[in-house]
């Protein structure tokens, strides 16, 4: 397979914590965005690949897309669901189809609009809940949302190798500093280890900063064929390299999720192709719902070794001006939660040297990673301004 495929438009829409258009709208929205971007018209894309949340995207976000855009000859069409993954994965898709001639230019877009008018953001992601037969046990047990899973993953890790609340502290702490530097973020006010210690518990450890922000939006990315590089209006961002992981259950080689995850088969499919390894990675943006999610990536791609990445993200090298950027416009933490693309969109803005005051020195090879399930599910992909 040829890696010279690359990302050609980006396309950003409606970012808001305030009741918007539907999800159907800001992807239609995002889509024209990134067509835009890239140079393009509407008619010179042929393939389009829609994901969307499980959780709270308004159902019809399908296959009209298609009509709604007026896109009369697609010859790749795909609706794709990997959970918290299905953005990396739609991008993965996009690849192989435009490197084996399937389609020329293929958007991948993820909208959603859980921030309705009279409802809590906080209850944007809620769901009718069943207490029956074994779909019922969690909840009858009082395990409820996403928070109250990942939280008892962090529990796990907190007891095997002593990670500490504040450490899950630090990395929202680093995250927020990003932020502070992107204008499109939405949580900019600066954050303190001791605003972060006061603040309430959602589901211990975690307290309201260790948890995404819900957020209406869409983001789309164009993934054009190789040979349209250096044809198009905006630089290109090619995939050296991705992976999958999806460890849903324990081995028998001691491999435990919670404590690891996805990230390490993935890691090594992606390096592999990209023929790298972690130190040469010089940006993250990981998938951070959770704080505990990037801090487990950190360790699961190799940046430090397992049950280190309390200490290492406490020593500041994630944050501004430090070792390893992660997170660079503020992550899902303080930026804003479009699941898997959050990372995508920031990777490709750094990766093209856009990022304006928050744009890291070096930029050559971009890690983007998105975590499905609770822990169930890993996807990533090794992204460059420079052509392998």
């Amino acid at each position: 397979m040829s890696a010279d495929a690359f990302i050609s438009g980006l396309g950003m829409t409606g970012l808001s914590r305030e009741a918007s258009d539907s999800a159907g709208v800001l992807a239609a929205q995002a889509v024209m965005s990134s067509i835009s971007d890239a140079g393009l018209k509407r008619n010179d894309i042929d393939g389009l690949v829609i994901t969307r949340s499980g959780a709270a995207s308004e159902k019809n976000l399908g296959l009209f897309l298609q009509r709604s855009l007026g896109m009369r000859n697609l010859a790749f069409l795909q609706v794709l669901h990997g959970e918290g993954t299905s953005a990396i994965q739609a991008v993965q898709t996009a690849v192989l189809a435009v490197s084996v001639g399937l389609a020329r230019h293929i958007v991948c877009v993820f909208a959603d609009a859980p921030v309705v008018s009279g409802q809590p953001s906080h209850k944007s992601f809620g769901r009718v809940k069943t207490s029956r037969g074994i779909d019922g046990l969690r909840y009858s047990a009082g395990l409820f949302g996403g928070a109250a899973v990942y939280a008892t993953a962090a529990r796990r890790h907190m007891a095997l190798y002593g990670t500490k609340e504040e450490h899950f502290g630090a990395m929202a702490i680093s995250t927020r500093e990003w932020a502070s530097l992107n204008p499109q973020a939405l949580q900019r006010v600066p954050l303190t280890m001791a605003k972060y210690m006061a603040s309430r518990f959602i589901a211990e450890p975690f307290r309201l900063y260790d948890c995404a922000l819900p957020v209406n939006g869409g983001i789309a990315v164009v993934v054009s064929a190789p040979k349209y590089a250096g044809s198009l209006g905006q630089p290109a961002v090619y995939v050296h390299g991705f992976g999958q992981g999806h460890p849903c259950l324990p081995d028998s080689q001691g491999f435990e999720p919670r404590v690891n995850s996805g990230a390490v088969q993935a890691g090594k499919t992606a390096f592999s192709m990209a023929g790298i390894t972690a130190k040469d990675i010089n940006i993250c943006e990981l998938y951070d719902a959770f704080s505990y999610i990037p801090m487990l990536a950190l360790e699961d791609y190799g940046f430090c070794k397992k049950g280190e990445a309390g200490p290492f993200v406490a020593s500041g090298a994630t944050s501004p001006g430090n070792a390893l950027p992660v997170n660079t416009g503020g992550g899902h933490l303080s930026g804003g939660y479009l699941q898997g693309m959050t990372p995508i969109g920031e990777a490709v803005i750094q990766a093209r040297g856009q990022a304006g005051v928050r744009q890291c020195p070096k930029h050559d090879l971009v890690l983007v990673s998105n975590e499905g399930g609770c822990f169930d599910h890993h996807a990533c992909l090794v992204l460059s301004p420079h052509r392998r």
